[in-house]
């Protein structure tokens, strides 16, 4: 062979093969991933969604795209998300942005499937037709939280009987968390016979702003909904209780890892693990239609000893042993 052929030859081959790399790529199913949380609070979670990807025989990178879409509690945008995502024709739609989220998605496409993971009756929502029997483009995961709102406030008041005003944060955004969380809260305020004040906060002034004004109306305690930009916020919540040493009671732990006081909900870890397997499960070929929706029944109690010492809070023992897990 010729220098020339040669060096031809292998000319083409250096153009052939970024062409073939990126066609392999572009042949991947895209996986849109939209969440109400921030990218640097979902670090855990999204390890585990790709850990369901990867029970399932798909691998990020390798035989599946994973596009992360963080809202930070800010769903303006969502609605054009959602159009983006169906326009582009992604494989999957996978949101655990709770029913904000779902319905979003579900109001863009009837064709391409959704994993959602909701905290209302999906049946109620409209995203399918049973539980047992979807029958749509969309199933998912169902996990409870305003459900469990009354334990947490029930857990709190164990924590700090003598706080009999407790301020409840919502962000009025999020409309269908807020008014779940408000009217569980109520109810089971009235058996405890302890006094609500609503504080609302849709932005990180607004919470700034709730806090201050919990002080200044001297509140014995913070009761915060769950919600995607609280989730997204929780430095700032940690940094605003302690100012201020307010006993503070969330839904996931990692407000209490940051600082806070106590948190009693739903294991999200768990929820974007099932997540990622109904979405691996879909690639496989498997119809939304037919996979139930699973209700997640894994819930954690969390207590930060720490701070608990520093604001005068001595925790029984009794407590301690219905805690998951203490942070000391």
């Amino acid at each position: 062979m010729k220098r020339r052929e040669f060096i031809t030859l292998l000319g083409g081959g250096a153009v052939a093969w970024p062409l073939a790399a990126r066609a392999q790529q572009q042949a991947m199913p895209v996986v849109g991933l939209v969440s109400s949380r921030s990218r640097e609070a979902s670090v855990r979670n999204a390890a585990a969604f790709r850990r369901g990807l990867n029970e399932t025989g798909y691998v990020e990178g390798q035989n599946v795209t994973v596009e992360y879409h963080w809202l930070e509690g800010q769903y303006d945008g969502l609605s054009s998300l959602m159009a983006d995502l169906v326009r582009r024709r992604v494989a999957v739609i996978a949101t655990t942005a709770a029913a904000v989220g779902a319905q979003a998605a579900k109001a863009a496409t009837a064709t391409i499937p959704i994993v959602f993971g909701v905290t209302e009756d999906p049946v109620k929502l409209g995203l399918v037709a049973s539980l047992a029997r979807p029958g749509g483009n969309a199933t998912g995961i169902n996990w409870f939280s305003s459900e469990v709102v009354a334990k947490r406030l029930g857990l709190l008041h164990d924590l700090v009987p003598k706080a009999v005003r407790i301020a409840v944060l919502v962000n009025p955004a999020n409309a269908s968390i807020a008014e779940a969380t408000l009217r569980e809260v109520q109810e089971a305020a009235r058996a405890l016979r302890l006094q609500i004040q609503v504080l609302n906060a849709s932005t990180s002034r607004e919470i700034e702003e709730a806090f201050t004004t919990l002080v200044r109306e001297r509140a014995d305690a913070l009761f915060v909904a769950p919600d995607g930009l609280f989730g997204s916020r929780i430095v700032q919540f940690a940094t605003l209780a302690a100012r201020y040493t307010i006993p503070a009671a969330y839904s996931i732990r990692e407000h209490v890892e940051a600082g806070g006081l106590m948190s009693y909900g739903t294991d999200l870890v768990d929820v974007f693990y099932q997540t990622g397997i109904y979405t691996g499960q879909i690639l496989k070929g498997a119809k939304p239609a037919d996979l139930p929706v699973v209700q997640s029944t894994k819930f954690e109690f969390v207590i930060n000893l720490q701070t608990a010492r520093a604001i005068g809070i001595e925790v029984p023992n009794s407590i301690q042993l219905l805690a998951d897990e203490l942070i000391d």
